[in-house]
C-alpha cells in the first residue's frame, strides 16, 4: 500500500469527515472507492462543470451587451416589485 498526500480546506475536510463517519467509512476507504471508480471508468465518475458565468454563449451575450452600451443603444426596464 502506498499513501497519498493531498491539500484540502479544513471546513472541507470537516464536513468531508462527518460525511464519511456517518456512511460508516473511512477518510481513506471513500478516497479508494473514488480511485477504483476513476480507473474502471476512465473518467472522473460525475460531472464537472465550471462557473456558467464564463461560458462561451454568456461571454458573447456580455460582450454584446457592451457593444450596445458603447453605441448608447440601451433599453431602459422598470422593477417591478410585487
Amino acid at each position: 500500500m502506498n499513501t497519498i498526500s493531498i491539500r484540502i480546506d479544513n471546513d472541507t475536510k470537516e464536513r468531508f469527515s462527518q460525511f464519511c463517519e456517518q456512511a460508516g467509512l473511512t477518510v481513506s476507504a471513500a478516497f479508494n472507492i473514488f480511485a477504483k471508480a476513476v480507473v474502471r471508468e476512465n473518467r472522473i465518475p460525475f460531472e464537472i462543470t465550471g462557473d456558467p458565468f464564463y461560458s462561451e454563449e454568456n461571454q458573447a451575450r456580455l460582450r454584446e451587451s457592451i457593444k450596445q452600451a458603447n453605441l448608447k443603444k440601451l433599453t431602459t426596464h422598470e422593477l417591478i416589485e410585487d
